[in-house]
């Protein structure tokens, strides 16, 4: 007997936010170390929502949405599709809360420095070189691998 089962993906959001001084939004997860805001999108919340609260529940402030810079599919158990946007912080003071256990401001030539991890690490490289045309990549887990990088929309192709 053979057992279907549903494949099930996690979506998830994630913001690379600038402030007037061109400086980067990075929190400091326990376990993952220095990224950027992100997180799950919630049953009935949509991922302009999901992008706000993530960023607010993370860092304590709002941003302006921009466009979106990246699409993730991390095809390792447990799948997940990361859509990255980027944004202009609006307002409030940094204040981790949730997952982030610290949040602050930092220059983006020293941001790539902090972020340890290595999907992260490649995740802002990726955000920080965004040129109007949407990255895609698709990832596997142990090790880190990118599968697949491609261009979507804009003017512009990149080989991997």
């Amino acid at each position: 007997m053979t057992i279907k089962i549903d494949p099930q993906h996690t979506l998830v959001v994630g913001c690379l936010v600038r402030n007037a001084h061109d400086e980067i939004l990075l929190i400091r997860n326990e376990k993952r170390g220095w990224e950027i805001p992100q997180g799950r999108v919630e049953e009935g919340e949509n991922l302009i929502e999901a992008l706000h609260r993530e960023v607010r529940e993370e860092a304590g402030v709002e941003i302006e949405m921009g466009p979106l810079a990246a699409v993730w599919s991390k095809v390792a158990p447990p799948p997940a599709v990361i859509f990255t946007f980027l944004g202009r912080y609006l307002s409030g003071e940094l204040t981790p809360t949730g997952d982030s256990v610290e949040a602050r401001w930092i220059a983006p030539r020293e941001a790539l420095n902090e972020v340890s991890n290595k999907v992260m690490k490649e995740r802002l490289q990726v955000l920080l070189n965004f040129d109007g045309t949407i990255n895609y990549r698709s990832y596997t887990l142990k090790p880190y691998q990118v599968l697949v990088e491609s261009s979507i929309g804009g003017t512009h192709t990149k080989a991997k």
